[in-house]
């Protein structure tokens, strides 16, 4: 319950079935207010507080549960939703990973400004467990992030895998402005910053358009590790993100290419097809990752998540 309130998911994947068993076992209501601390009053959450829709609606369901078991009220949750009402509802809200390690504002809308980069998409949480699996692919390495989204995944690897050099990418300057705002967040420094902690990786936040970057601008990157999450998102999105790759080999031509790791969510056969089949044109070779132990992050259980080992 904690972690998927902290990090804003959607209400449906609360264990809300559990819940309203253990308040059936409960004949006080120190289990709501507990439930209470370690949420609405849980100190990230006073200082970086999810949408008030988030919390609005996630009290009214906590009212729901336990009116639907017990008859007396309890005062305080009627409360914090009362205070909740009278806040000012805004487009941004916060998401809290990794035991609080990670904090991000994000976008209260799925799509917003006609993009989808400014909110953390589960493929971004499957990539960032694999990653913290496997700290051995990023010490002292440069690794670029193509589409940084809301920067989950990079800022988790920034923190626990101590790679040399981060470059978070997009596009969108919207995305960007985020971007820069979550990096600062987290308490990591932009490069250009003299008073940047020398033992944080050096950061960068990037505009990289993969129809129009050029080997030549690519060159200037130079990393040593290319990763991307959820951007298999049509076949547009898919011939230019093989485009670009072939680039950044283009680039290291005398040089290792880079390891590239790339993990999406299985919602459409049809486009996981396309990007191999792209990646076979392309001659990139590509294998699959075997899927990890870990569950550090709250995303939902019924999804199907792949990610791609590809040799450039």
């Amino acid at each position: 319950m904690e972690r998927r309130f902290l990090a804003a998911r959607a209400l449906r994947s609360f264990p809300w079935l559990s819940l309203e068993a253990k308040l059936r076992d409960s004949s006080d209501s120190e289990l709501l207010r507990d439930i209470l601390q370690k949420t609405v009053k849980h100190p990230v959450c006073v200082k970086h507080p999810p949408s008030v829709n988030c919390a609005r609606c996630f009290l009214s369901e906590l009212i729901k549960k336990h009116e639907a078991v017990h008859t007396e009220p309890l005062d305080e949750l009627y409360e914090v939703l009362v205070e909740t009402l009278m806040t000012k509802e805004s487009t941004q809200g916060h998401g809290s990973y990794l035991l609080e390690a990670v904090t991000l504002s994000e976008s209260t809308a799925i799509i917003s400004h006609g993009i989808t980069g400014l909110v953390t998409w589960d493929a971004a949480l499957y990539l960032a467990e694999w990653a913290i699996e496997n700290p051995a692919a990023f010490p002292h390495r440069a690794v670029l992030e193509l589409g940084s989204g809301a920067g989950l995944t990079a800022l988790a690897i920034c923190k626990m895998c101590r790679p040399r050099a981060y470059i978070f990418s997009d596009c969108h300057s919207r995305v960007l402005e985020q971007l820069r705002g979550n990096v600062l967040l987290n308490g990591l420094s932009l490069e250009a910053d003299i008073t940047a902690n020398l033992d944080s990786p050096r950061v960068t936040v990037a505009q990289l358009d993969w129809d129009v970057a050029t080997v030549h601008q690519l060159s200037a990157i130079q990393p040593d590790g290319v990763i991307a999450a959820d951007v298999l998102y049509c076949p547009e999105a898919i011939v230019s993100l093989v485009g670009v790759l072939l680039r950044l080999a283009a680039c290291r031509e005398h040089q290792r290419a880079p390891d590239v790791y790339v993990a999406f969510t299985v919602r459409n056969p049809e486009t996981c097809q396309l990007f191999t089949t792209e990646l076979g044109r392309a001659r990139i070779r590509w294998e699959v990752e075997p899927r990890h132990d870990q569950k550090l992050f709250p995303y939902e259980e019924h999804l199907e998540m792949a990610m791609l080992n590809l040799t450039l």
